[in-house]
């Protein structure tokens, strides 16, 4: 697909807005300094399709409305001399990028062409500008020669998590629409800093754990070959029904007694995701294999953070089994691994977990830095292992500018083999999209897999 770049400019913020460095949480002082990117489509109702130079303006200048209680997204993140992340809120700005492209509306928002998305969210160099100079947003308005739109959007997940880009997006477009602020972000951070001291001496070695890079295939000494293979992203759907017999296979199957309504949609459609991925990917039985969930701590806190807390609020949890035990083993079986991993996320376990950092003189080995590790060194996490991310409960749809709600909305890319995220189907029909990120060559087994071992377990129910 062919984007050209028409014009260029940076946003910012209508009003002065307060300046100076806010101190991140500990916990967003690991892992990989990177962004995640997002595009709406639209498809204009007829009266708009000669106003695109209007639309240009009516978001440019909402955005710069909104920017005002938003105004982390327009600073730079700074190294201090501890190794530690600071956000400086100095009102640099959000660069929004105009492009133009021979593609359609039409086209573009089918399943089938997700692998094009790419083009239409702006990118971040993280390999020749200085951390200080990568903008936490990035804007890009693309005009079809349909006459239909996307937006772009490209966050850093240093900053913020999917609750709150979300929560960021759907006042941006209240703003465009001409109303008001409906919910003012939470931006004190201090809920989520170090205080008390550790309640669970354990987390200790869950943060170390952070270090060591996941399993690797059987007889490899490195990751260089996998990290080689091509991969798309491809889109699968799973139906209401078979989310429910999904659920009571693995509630039926379950190692341990269930007294709490079961196993939920997250946790029976990933771990069938799991063993399809081992099953694809031809894992030998005695293959190690990682499953990585995040979890959204907002309501896993004591007391509860506010539920607008604006910033990053999420943590991974791994689990680790053997391959052969994911395909011999019952679903519930799987199931109740994630379960664990999910559970373990509790308060007591993140407390003390940020406190553990807060006394760390230099946090540096916790980070994984783009542009400073260069590419040899780029996180992966791929074959034999996979990250499942939920959105099924953020609002991600039902994003209106002022010209109608969009006509698809999805990931603009995936981070690497094993990326997959449960996103919620449009129709609201209870069905569930799982967007994928795989090495090609594994695709069209695992698409068997998936379906095929659904059938199996509704005909032994």
């Amino acid at each position: 697909m062919s984007v050209t770049v028409k014009a260029s400019c940076t946003v910012r913020p209508m009003e002065a807005t307060w300046c100076g460095r806010l101190a991140l949480s500990e916990l967003n002082q690991t892992g990989t300094v990177g962004h995640q990117a997002l595009v709406y489509f639209y498809s204009l109702p007829q009266n708009c399709l000669s106003q695109y130079n209007t639309i240009a303006s009516t978001l440019k200048d909402s955005l710069s409305r909104v920017l005002v209680p938003f105004y982390p997204l327009v600073g730079r993140l700074h190294w201090t001399n501890n190794g530690r992340l600071e956000l400086d809120c100095n009102a640099t700005g959000v660069p929004f990028i105009e492009a133009e492209s021979s593609s359609t509306v039409q086209h573009l928002s089918h399943f089938s062409s997700s692998s094009e998305y790419h083009y239409l969210a702006p990118t971040v160099d993280y390999y020749s500008l200085p951390i200080h100079e990568l903008p936490l947003l990035v804007v890009q308005l693309t005009k079809f020669k349909c006459g239909g739109i996307s937006v772009g959007i490209t966050f850093s997940h240093a900053v913020v998590d999917g609750s709150s880009a979300f929560h960021f997006i759907r006042e941006w477009a209240r703003f465009a629409r001409g109303e008001s602020l409906h919910t003012v972000p939470f931006l004190d951070r201090k809920v989520l800093r170090a205080g008390e001291p550790p309640l669970m001496p354990l987390t200790k070695c869950h943060v170390l754990e952070k270090l060591n890079d996941p399993p690797l295939l059987l007889g490899r000494t490195d990751n260089r070959e996998e990290k080689e293979k091509k991969t798309t992203m491809v889109f699968l759907k799973i139906s209401k029904t078979q989310i429910e017999t999904l659920q009571k296979r693995a509630n039926e199957s379950s190692p341990k007694p269930r007294n709490d309504g079961g196993y939920s949609r997250y946790e029976s459609v990933t771990g069938h995701i799991w063993r399809c991925a081992s099953k694809a990917r031809k894992h030998k039985e005695n293959q190690p294999t990682e499953l990585n969930v995040t979890v959204d701590l907002r309501g896993r806190m004591k007391p509860p953070l506010p539920k607008a807390y604006f910033g990053n609020a999420i943590l991974d949890s791994v689990t680790c089994c053997l391959a052969g035990d994911l395909v011999s083993e019952p679903l519930g079986y799987t199931a109740s691994r994630i379960r664990e991993a999910i559970e373990r996320v509790s308060d007591e376990y993140v407390r003390s977990e940020i406190e553990f950092l807060k006394n760390q003189k230099n946090l540096r080995r916790f980070h994984r830095d783009f542009h400073e590790e260069g590419r040899e060194r780029e996180p992966f996490y791929g074959n034999p292992n996979l990250s499942v991310v939920s959105w099924l409960r953020l609002p991600i749809y039902g994003i209106d500018f002022g010209w109608g709600k969009e006509v698809r909305m999805s990931r603009a890319t995936h981070d690497f083999d094993g990326d997959f995220v449960l996103l919620p189907d449009p129709d609201e029909d209870g069905s569930v999209l799982v967007c994928m990120g795989l090495q090609v060559l594994h695709i069209d087994a695992f698409k068997k897999h998936f379906y095929q071992d659904i059938q199996g377990y509704k005909s032994n129910l």
